[in-house]
């Protein structure tokens, strides 16, 4: 579990965290997170409170478009390890886990 601030107008690279599920819950600012579902991009924006729970494997990124405040937010994690494998696209995971 750990704490993670993203700094105003910046974004995550496209990643996934392998067979780690993530829960996170948003302290403050406005994150928006994306991912595919094999037809677009699907962009899900979230607010201080809410809580987000990101499936193993699935290809993501977080962004944070306010030009001023920070985002921060509590990441919990069902491995040890801090796994983020970094992709150079997003793409819609299989049921095989290839895309």
């Amino acid at each position: 579990m750990g704490l993670v601030e993203n700094p105003p107008s910046s974004a995550t690279d496209n990643h996934h965290h392998g067979d780690s599920e993530a829960g996170i819950y948003v302290v403050s600012g406005h994150p928006v997170f994306v991912y595919h579902d094999g037809v677009q991009e699907v962009r899900i924006s979230a607010g201080p409170g809410d809580f987000l729970l990101v499936s193993p494997f699935v290809p993501h990124r977080e962004e944070n478009p306010d030009p001023d405040e920070p985002v921060v937010v509590v990441i919990a994690r069902t491995t040890q390890e801090p796994i983020k494998v970094p992709l150079p696209e997003l793409y819609r995971l299989t049921e095989t886990g290839a895309r």
